[in-house]
């Protein structure tokens, strides 16, 4: 019998791309999953390959994409929750996923945000996916939170950048996440309040997701080598895609061991 497997596409801005080149090295080598999580720009890519649109197709968007397709200033910060009025990103997500709700994918899956009332990490699988893959990917301050049944939302990643625990929600055999951030990059000095509050951010991250995947172990974890690509800049994409197929291919060996150690339980 066919193992179940369950990919973990985790939070990473620009250097998600890689995500995209990971999972068109896993269909190169037929290796399919019965179930997808995602969390900030992973849940974008994973949103897009549960309802089958294919990674050559995401290469192509990916690396047609500009700064100025996802950016819309907003001049009105402190009534408005954030830099960015979101409008343009929502635009572009939705160009992808068009109407198609969780109950049209022909993948299971699920995204994850962070609830700003409760103060916890969400599991979303459930309504439209535009709503909450734009849920996922909010950047505190920087996008909008997305309001979803009560529920204030905003980017998973802030507590769960890699979502492991919602992966065991599928009860899948074998569990392969990739985290596209990795290790914390080298300091470069900031020159603005917002470089300041990303690099503040980005530490805070990566103490805490060190820590999480100590406690939440995922059977294969995959980490592209994307050296000082910056997640926050619209560039080097067809960089991340390479580097996350490349990843991929050099992962198989422990892919597959995994799942044969799965088949002889």
């Amino acid at each position: 019998m066919a193992k179940k497997i369950c990919f973990v596409l985790g939070a990473g801005g620009a250097r998600g791309i890689a995500h995209i080149g990971f999972l068109q090295a896993m269909e190169d080598n037929k290796i399919k999953p019965s179930a997808i999580v995602g969390c900030s720009m992973g849940a974008v890519v994973g949103a897009c390959y549960s309802l089958g649109i294919k990674p050559s197709t995401m290469k192509e968007v990916a690396e047609s994409l500009k700064f100025k397709d996802i950016v819309d200033i907003n001049f009105q910060i402190f009534s408005k929750k954030s830099i960015l009025h979101s409008v343009k990103m929502r635009n572009k997500i939705t160009s992808l996923l068009e109407n198609n709700t969780f109950e049209d994918t022909k993948i299971p899956f699920k995204c994850v945000a962070v609830d700003l009332v409760k103060g916890e990490a969400v599991g979303l699988e459930s309504g439209l996916l535009v709503d909450a893959v734009c849920a996922s990917s909010a950047i505190p301050t920087i996008f909008r939170p997305v309001e979803i049944d009560g529920m204030d939302l905003v980017d998973g990643g802030i507590l769960e950048r890699v979502p492991v625990r919602f992966a065991k929600d599928f009860d899948c055999d074998v569990i392969i996440a990739v985290d596209v951030l990795g290790k914390l990059q080298p300091y470069v000095e900031t020159k603005s309040v917002l470089q300041h509050l990303l690099r503040t951010i980005d530490v805070n991250d990566s103490y805490n997701t060190l820590k999480y995947l100590k406690k939440h172990k995922p059977d294969v974890l995959i980490y592209p080598e994307l050296g000082d690509m910056s997640q926050y800049k619209v560039e080097r994409l067809s960089f991340a895609y390479e580097e996350g197929y490349k990843a991929g291919i050099k992962a198989l060996p422990k892919i597959k061991k995994a799942i044969e150690k799965a088949t002889t339980k």
